[in-house]
């Protein structure tokens, strides 16, 4: 990654912090986007600058498909130019059917759908051949999560824009993939974990839903490390992933 400029987006904290930790360890001048974090994405690029990588936060609430443009531009105009995107951005959602309500629709796939779209687009506009690209997929799009339907359905939609840009895409020489995690330890797993398990399991006497859901949903048994996630998305954008594109990988710990 020596020499190569990143764009990170949501990256103020979690596993978009830990993705830029990862490209910027391994040599590349990063991007780091923020939507409201500004304390934490600060404290990131002071963090990276003094461990001698080259670093920018850059504001911009990228569910506004306008900001995605200016954002790609503000990466490139600090950067010098764009050769990996890393869409990371993202929002939960549970909800019962009768609940959904249209601005539900929109919030979640502002983010989850429009946003990668659109940041993709931006991207692959100023991105030269070698160009990367992955965005944020979810195990959730491809397994039953009781309430769950808006998001997995938005996560769905990204596989799908994955698969059917690659080949555009490969006339350019740029790749586009996504990665599907699964629990990852991060603040947003630690507000929302004991959603995933079934309502069932809350009624158990002595039972801890969050406790014992990752030995229920991972093989290895526990939550994924942030860091671990960064390592699938490292491999996507180095050259020892040249032949990967429209590829949604699973990072899931074994999903049971």
């Amino acid at each position: 990654m020596v020499g190569k400029r990143a764009l990170v987006t949501g990256a103020g904290r979690g596993i978009g912090a830990a993705v830029a930790r990862r490209l910027a360890a391994d040599g590349a001048a990063v991007a780091v986007n923020y939507r409201s974090s500004a304390s934490d994405a600060q404290s990131l690029v002071g963090e990276l600058t003094k461990e001698g990588c080259r670093a920018v936060a850059l504001q911009a609430d990228v569910s506004d498909p306008a900001a995605c443009a200016s954002l790609v531009d503000s990466a490139v105009d600090a950067l010098g130019g764009l050769d990996v995107l890393v869409s990371n951005a993202g929002v939960e959602h549970f909800g019962a059917l009768a609940s959904i309500t249209p601005q539900d629709f929109e919030r979640v796939f502002a983010t989850n759908v429009a946003a990668q779209l659109f940041t993709a687009q931006a991207a692959a506009a100023v991105m030269g051949e070698g160009g990367r690209i992955v965005l944020t997929s979810s195990v959730s799009a491809r397994v039953a999560v009781f309430e769950h339907s808006l998001y997995a359905a938005s996560k769905a939609a990204v596989s799908a824009l994955v698969l059917n840009l690659a080949p555009e895409l490969a006339q350019r020489g740029i790749a586009i993939n996504a990665i599907a995690p699964g629990g990852a330890r991060t603040g947003m797993a630690a507000e929302y974990g004991t959603k995933y398990a079934n309502p069932a399991l809350h009624e158990l006497p002595g039972l801890q839903p969050d406790q014992v859901l990752p030995r229920l949903t991972s093989a290895l048994g526990r939550l994924a490390e942030p860091e671990e996630i960064a390592g699938a998305v490292a491999f996507l954008t180095s050259p020892d992933a040249s032949y990967v594109t429209g590829s949604t990988l699973a990072v899931d710990g074994g999903r049971l």
